[in-house]
């Protein structure tokens, strides 16, 4: 809340400087005692700060807060809505404390009490896949259970359906019976996110405090001052992008080195975990299609990442965005898959440790000055162990480009980088997007797919190259694209293949069909591509492997 205090022009900034001061003053403090009263400045310039975080509140959560405060206190600096002055109060910075749960469970009116019970139990049990969420339900067969945030129900009395004495009675049993799961439902959830909120400051605490040290030990620190003067305060016209984790901003370094200053987002539990895995992952990790970590900042109001410069920006503004006015040539693209390919098998492969990058798209894939590719944001990547086959996780990614076992299963292996480069591969080569979700819309999954079957795999090229690519180069592209995006991961080929592949040094087999695509030979000769509603499959390249899913195998190194 600031302020209707109108601040002259003539002090505008000295009362900055002012500011910016008290706020050195103040972060300390806070971070040592968890509260601060400074008064700052001469005459009637003066900055009188007070803060404080309440006992519910953990350290790293307080620092947190305090950060989100200095963040947005920034609104009420002169000229600013015309005001001087502002206070704010964060609840723990998100929501937190006393908030009601209402509960439902409810059985069939045919399901007698023991079934009643067993169902009930059983529903609660399932209910926990509801974590961190308002309202959760479960729909057993026999059974209903709900809860939110908000009162859903209304409280009209329960009237005993038929006229006999048994009916009635075996009413007012469920009805008793669905009250006293409800209560324990409730106090089940309120347990459930009172435990899980205990561990996750726990391991966020834990996670922080690593954090720290890891940048504090590094050479990486930046002093957050040198980034906001770089990027002239973060100003709009020095803006690059925004994706999920946080936006991205020119700024130029005192040495006068352009950089690319990534500020995280705080409204997001998962920003340690983003900022903990670009920089222990990537930091020590150097390849020509990789783009590098310069250095980072915690100390400031919000975390930053500093890379290097990629002047020309993604794929995404050529194919979607569409910024650039000539699109890519065929030597441009063939490029840029063949480096794409050569910075995953390095990841995979060839780097001290082994990455999977689990986010590979068009957004991610950066052009230098020569439109060679860079592989970024690493914020999804994860480790896997040389004694593992796979490693279970989350599900986290980008629809479209997610390999069918990882979201069905939730096994992640080198394999599903290998199906989003194919999908990658072939959006590059045909110049349309991987939307297989849209009305009246086929994916190019399934169009390539088909023409490779009718031996027409030249008319999924992108026609704005008006027909100037090699033809033989363009089959053998898209047929490892294909190969790449077998619905089996133990069928498709690993990256350091994929290279060889696409140098002509290793034989290209035939592929087996992509998931999800039931098709028949008997449309395929009929596609016109972009547009077609064909559901046909290749019959003499066709290998049987539907929606299965198969656990995937890793070669040794």
């Amino acid at each position: 809340m600031c302020t209707n205090r109108t601040a002259l022009s003539s002090e505008r900034q000295q009362f900055v400087a002012n500011f910016l001061d008290t706020m050195d003053i103040v972060s300390p403090l806070i971070a040592r005692q968890r509260y601060a009263a400074v008064v700052n400045g001469t005459q009637n310039l003066k900055v009188y700060t007070f803060g404080e975080c309440m006992k519910d509140l953990s350290q790293p959560d307080c620092n947190l807060c305090f950060a989100r405060c200095k963040t947005r206190i920034l609104s009420c600096l002169p000229f600013q809505k015309g005001t001087r002055g502002g206070k704010l109060f964060y609840d723990g910075c998100y929501l937190r404390g006393n908030v009601s749960v209402y509960g439902l469970a409810q059985c069939w009116e045919f399901v007698n009490a023991s079934a009643c019970r067993n169902c009930l139990a059983e529903g609660v049990d399932k209910i926990g896949s509801c974590p961190s969420k308002e309202e959760g339900r479960v729909l057993n067969a026999g059974c209903y259970l709900r809860y939110s945030t908000f009162k859903f129900y209304n409280n009209s009395q329960i009237e005993p359906t038929g006229s006999k004495g048994g009916r009635r009675h075996l009413a007012v049993i469920l009805a008793a019976t669905s009250s006293s799961f409800a209560l324990l439902l409730v106090l089940a959830t309120a347990t459930f996110f009172w435990r899980k909120k205990v561990l996750m400051r726990r391991r966020e605490k834990k996670q922080l405090g690593a954090l720290v040290d890891t940048v504090n030990k590094s050479k990486l620190n930046i002093p957050y001052e040198i980034l906001e003067t770089a990027t002239n305060y973060f100003a709009n016209s020095n803006k690059l992008g925004q994706g999920g984790s946080g936006s991205v901003y020119k700024g130029v370094l005192p040495d006068g080195k352009t950089v690319a200053v990534k500020r995280l987002f705080f409204n997001t539990r998962q920003w340690v975990d983003h900022f903990f895995n670009e920089v222990n992952l990537i930091s020590g990790i150097y390849h020509k299609n990789l783009v590098q970590l310069l250095g980072c900042s915690i100390t400031g109001p919000e975390s930053l990442l500093v890379y290097e410069y990629v002047p020309n920006q993604s794929l995404h503004d050529f194919f979607v965005v569409k910024k650039n006015a000539q699109p890519l040539t065929w030597e441009m693209r063939c490029k840029i898959v063949l480096g794409t390919a050569e910075g995953l098998a390095y990841l995979h492969e060839e780097s001290q440790v082994r990455i999977i990058h689990r986010d590979i798209k068009l957004s991610n894939i950066l052009l230098d000055e020569d439109f060679t590719p860079r592989i970024a944001d690493f914020g999804l990547a994860r480790l896997f162990p040389d004694d593992k086959t796979h490693i279970s996780t989350a599900i986290a990614g980008t629809l479209g480009y997610m390999a069918p076992e990882y979201v069905v299963r939730g096994k992640l292996t080198e394999k599903a980088d290998v199906y989003s480069f194919g999908v990658l591969v072939i959006e590059v080569v045909s110049g349309k997007r991987n939307n297989a979700f849209a009305e009246n819309s086929s994916s190019i999954l399934q169009m390539v797919w088909s023409l490779y079957g009718a031996g027409r795999l030249c008319d999924a090229i992108d026609p704005l190259l008006e027909g100037n690519f090699e033809e033989e180069n363009s089959r053998r592209i898209l047929q490892i694209a294909l190969l790449c995006v077998q619905a089996s991961a133990e069928l498709r080929p690993s990256m350091s293949v994929v290279v060889k592949m696409l140098t002509d040094e290793h034989k290209i087999y035939e592929p087996t069909q992509p998931p999800f695509l039931n098709l028949s030979n008997a449309e395929t000769s009929q596609l016109t591509p972009p547009q077609f509603t064909s559901n046909s499959q290749p019959g003499s390249h066709t290998q049987s492997s539907g929606n299965s899913m198969t656990q995937s195998w890793i070669e040794p190194r």
